[in-house]
């Protein structure tokens, strides 16, 4: 029998449309039917090529036992991440508050009304190693909701108060002067974390970091060896490891350890898109033959695979096949040999790709060894050899591809497919390879005239010539980035008709995304739902942070066009952060890129006069400097706004405050607004001169001791001059000591 689920056309939504669990799509009638049982709601979020999530549905979600608990006792919700991100970004923020990281598949446990009480990742079915099973935290969630709901209710609004402060990271670390020398700022950070023995930063798991290594191939194109050293460092641990699928072309997510040899075997086109432009630049600026190789082996491997008749790219294959992780793509020397035969050439083969008796792939659920071998390099093919052995990777290619392949998440997320546009272009360009130029045409075409909502809006995924949910941020973001890569890809002749659409996308960016209450951009914009909070996506991760994409497309597009204004409002959404950039440069590449945009706009269009004075000013002290642990505090802010200005009310006035989970904020009390005189003769109210708010807050009795920062952030209108200002923020952070 199917569930709720059976109509809908996401592929991981359909994974699970026969669970014996009662599931709902993401929607009103699931909350509805939360709110007229008195339910609490289970809500379960991932994607369809995530191995831990299929490890869940296997122990828990087709087991009658766990279902029946759900059924009984809960509302049940399933939401594909990729179609849905926004929801992601709420709920999974309150697993990184609760829990201190993060991951899928996600588990959440909500209110009828959405707010989260409880939220973690994977668990067991049953109890192990001391930790609560699935069955049991089902037993404990609805023991509690019949016995002391109000507890609950208590946390979800704690919680929920975090997730919102949380979602505006930028106002919590104060501003930052930005200058020239802070972009020297990412390539320190990625020297201090690089890994001199295996490349990347940091140790396991290791991610392709992207935006980094584009951030350093640039720096070494002008000069800079260290930063060039850092790059072909991972550059080649990656393309040597197991990460990269060898026969097929393309990489796999990540690498659980941290040589780049064991991988999560799914293949994303997040990952893929990128790679493909980076490898190319790379070749671009080494003339290192191994990195065009990778970069057409990726390129041929997602035409080949991963595109659609219409010209769009699928988002994933899995990592499991016949139930098994990397079962698809993992050899021991017996099938090898079968195939290449008994002498030389396969014995050739198994030397250079390290398969040996026993396997180095051990099962990272189970810690199973399974007994098969991970394809990997241990140095760089010279090309009297790469002549020998090309021919049997195509042989064990042509093999593979009889195996039952992983399954294919089949929808198109527009986002991903603009990375994919760009990708080609990028190739296109730096490997002269007329194919991906048409690549990146058709697939440009695909999202500016059929992945569109009945209203013409750009429609979050595509798939079976259905379009569904209005585009987010980052789609409308990378689109109007990958319109300019075509465009540069191009050259003068027909670059001006991708300049045209470029224009078109920011526009529809800006006018769907533009933040109310200061500068920047928001994640979901006109159209998207209303949820607990309106994240901003500042942070570069598996893709570009989508606010840094969308200053970087704004300062791109004002290097084209000369247009002040969008220079004006991508400098703003970098000022913003410029506390953020500076506080944590790697993860920031997006924004880094947009400043270097902003002083080549000043340098070859001349610097735009900048007021020094600003029209207000924010300071702030704790009452008392030191509180004691489940004590209260106070901190008192003063405000002084310039001469001649004023704040126009009764909302051009907020203040906010924020110190993690350990302090409570009960009250923030600004005066009343006051009657103001600005020579209009019209009845105006605000406030002007110079006056105080106080914050009284409380400190949990198990925090920890040692000295905290309190940061309060001041959103503000100011008028003045005929005029007002656009909304603006100032931030300070105040120091409190916990005794």
């Amino acid at each position: 029998m199917s569930n709720r689920l059976a109509g809908e056309s996401s592929p991981y939504l359909l994974q699970h449309a026969h669970n014996p669990v009662d599931w709902y799509p993401w929607g009103d009638e699931a909350f509805a039917r939360a709110r007229n049982e008195g339910k609490p709601v289970f809500l379960s979020i991932g994607y369809s090529s995530c191995h831990w999530c299929h490890v869940m549905e296997r122990e828990s979600f087709e087991n009658a036992a766990v279902a029946d608990l759900l059924n009984e006792h809960f509302v049940s919700i399933k939401v594909d991440r990729e179609e849905r991100p926004d929801v992601d970004d709420v709920y999974m923020t309150a697993v990184q508050l609760t829990t201190g990281r993060g991951g899928w598949p996600l588990s959440a446990f909500l209110l009828p009304d959405g707010k989260p009480f409880f939220a973690g990742t994977y668990f067991p079915p049953e109890d192990r190693h001391g930790r609560a099973g699935f069955k049991t935290l089902l037993l404990r969630v609805a023991q509690a909701w019949g016995n002391d709901r109000a507890a609950l209710e208590d946390s979800a609004r704690q919680i929920s108060e975090e997730v919102a402060r949380a979602a505006d990271p930028a106002g919590r670390v104060g501003v930052a002067a930005l200058s020239r020398d802070m972009l020297l700022l990412p390539g320190a950070a990625l020297a201090r974390a690089f890994d001199p023995r295996h490349g990347g930063f940091g140790g396991a798991p290791k991610f392709p970091p992207h935006l980094a290594l584009e951030w350093l191939l640039a720096r070494g194109a002008g000069g800079d060896a260290a930063a060039l050293a850092h790059a072909i460092g991972t550059l080649d641990g990656m393309a040597l490891g197991g990460i990269r699928d060898h026969l097929g072309g393309g990489f796999h997510r990540y690498s659980t350890d941290a040589e780049w040899l064991l991988p999560h075997f799914e293949k994303m086109l997040t990952d893929n898109a990128q790679l493909l432009g980076v490898y190319a630049v790379a070749f671009s600026v080494t003339d290192d033959p191994l990195y065009a190789e990778v970069a057409r082996e990726t390129g041929d491997y997602l035409l080949r695979e991963m595109r659609g008749t219409e010209g769009g790219f699928y988002a994933a294959t899995d990592a499991d096949s016949e139930g098994e992780e990397g079962k698809y793509f993992c050899w021991d020397p017996s099938q090898i040999r079968e195939i290449l035969g008994q002498g030389e050439k396969a014995e050739d083969f198994l030397e250079w790709y390290s398969v040996k008796e026993g396997g180095n792939y051990v099962e990272e659920s189970t810690g199973r060894p399974t007994g098969l071998s991970v394809l990997h390099l241990s140095k760089k093919i010279p090309s009297s050899s790469e002549s020998r052995l090309a021919p049997s990777r195509a042989a064990l290619l042509a093999a593979r591809s009889k195996r039952i392949p992983p399954s294919l998440d089949d929808k198109r997320v527009a986002g991903w497919n603009a990375l994919a546009v760009s990708g080609f272009a990028v190739a296109a360009r730096a490997l002269n390879e007329p194919r991906y130029l048409e690549a990146a045409r058709v697939g440009a075409r695909f999202l500016l005239n059929v992945s569109r909502l009945p209203d013409g809006v750009l429609a979050r995924t595509w798939k079976d010539g259905e379009a569904k949910i209005p585009a987010f941020l980052e789609d409308e973001a990378f689109l109007a980035l990958a319109l300019l890569d075509l465009a540069d890809a191009e050259g003068p002749g027909a670059a001006g008709i991708w300049h045209e659409e470029a224009k078109a996308a920011v526009a529809s960016l800006r006018a769907r995304f533009r933040r109310r209450d200061g500068p920047g951009f928001t994640f979901s914009g006109t159209g998207n739902e209303t949820l607990l909070s309106n994240g901003r996506d500042l942070f570069d991760k598996a893709v570009p942070s989508a606010s840094g994409a969308a200053a970087r497309a704004l300062a791109r597009l004002a290097l084209v066009t000369g247009d002040r204004s969008l220079a004006r409002e991508a400098r703003d959404a970098v000022d913003e952060v410029g506390g953020l950039m500076a506080r944590s440069p790697h993860g920031m590449e997006s924004w880094f890129f947009a400043l270097e945009l902003l002083f080549e706009f000043e340098d070859r269009f001349g610097e735009e006069k900048r007021e020094i004075s600003s029209s207000l000013n924010v300071e702030g002290a704790a009452v008392e400097p030191r509180v004691v642990r489940g004590g209260k505090g106070a901190i008192r802010i003063r405000i002084s706004v310039a001469p001649g200005w004023h704040l126009r009310g009764p909302d051009g006035l907020k203040i906010e405050a924020w110190g993690g989970s350990e302090f409570t904020f009960e009250e923030i009390s600004p005066p009343a607004p006051s009657r103001i005189d600005d020579g209009s003769g019209a009845d105006l109210t605000g406030w002007e001169g110079t006056f105080e708010a106080n914050v009284s807050f409380s400190i949990s009795r198990k925090a920890k001791k040692g000295k905290k920062e309190i940061a309060v952030r001041v959103a503000y209108r100011a008028c003045g001059e005929g005029a007002c200002r656009p909304d603006a923020v100032l931030s300070v952070n105040v120091p409190v000591e916990v005794i």
